[in-house]
């Protein structure tokens, strides 16, 4: 399965907050087996939300989106998303009594009208109950097509995909991907001959090639790194798979220009 992330928020775009959450769950992700060919970071507007959402979903089997959940008026994903699905927004109940206890003040009947914007939702959708905030989380599948919508605060969204999205994803996916990274001393301590990107491209040769696992190397200012990813029905299959590679890297590289090798978790 092929999944796209959109991240919404003029804020990522301005460069006044890091995007953590594509990293987060890029790396999730993988782990359900589940390949991030596309991420995508699009500001609070909805003309473009659409577009980014019609774009993704030519290319990818499932969308991921992060943001635009709030109470205000340029939160708006959750409104693009019902229309592209062609979906009615009511209101959850649950959210709504969820989102009164939250605030204690206030009864839900007597909600701001913005605050009660947060439990409309898309009818016929998945609710992810959000116990970090206020703004639910929604699951929506239509004509093959998978959509996850979750808050932009990695305090709620994190916790809101552990709690629902993993069991979900792994239903979808019979498979899991693993990278193992393998760093070659930095410079002060090896030759840049032996441990620059260059000369280990060249050695590791058709290696490079492969479709399962895969390897690529990665310049970096301390030395190069190499990754290998595979995908297996487990861990275990993929970490198997990849064990003649890692052995074949030590030899042609010669383990004395190896600084560490380990899972990426």
């Amino acid at each position: 399965m092929i999944a796209e992330i959109i991240s919404v928020g003029t804020e990522i775009l301005l460069g006044n907050i890091l995007n953590t959450n594509a990293q987060y769950l890029s790396k999730k992700l993988a782990a359900c087996g589940v390949e991030v060919h596309y991420q995508t970071v699009v500001g609070d507007n909805p003309a473009r939300i659409m577009d980014a959402i019609k774009i993704a979903f030519s290319r990818s089997d499932m969308v991921i989106m992060t943001g635009g959940l709030g109470p205000t008026k340029d939160d708006l994903t959750k409104e693009m998303l019902a229309a592209y699905f062609h979906k009615e927004l009511v209101y959850d109940e649950k959210a709504l009594a969820q989102m009164s206890r939250r605030l204690k003040a206030v009864e839900k009947e007597s909600l701001a009208q913005s605050l009660r914007k947060q439990a409309l939702v898309p009818k016929d959708s998945i609710i992810l109950y959000n116990h970090h905030g206020t703004a639910p989380g929604i699951i929506m599948e239509d004509d093959g097509h998978k959509c996850i919508l979750l808050p932009g605060p990695p305090k709620e969204m994190e916790p809101m995909f552990e709690e629902y999205c993993l069991d979900y994803l792994h239903s979808l996916s019979s498979e899991t991907i693993v990278s193992m990274n393998i760093k070659m001393l930095d410079f002060q301590h090896a030759p840049v001959e032996v441990v620059g990107e260059a000369y280990v491209a060249d050695t590791l040769g058709d290696l490079l090639d492969g479709a399962n696992p895969t390897v690529a190397t990665y310049a970096k200012e301390d030395g190069c790194l190499i990754r290998i990813s595979a995908k297996g029905a487990s861990r275990q299959e993929a970490l198997q798979l990849m064990e003649p590679y890692v052995a074949e890297i030590r030899r042609l590289l010669k383990d004395e220009y190896i600084a560490s090798i380990q899972e990426d978790i």
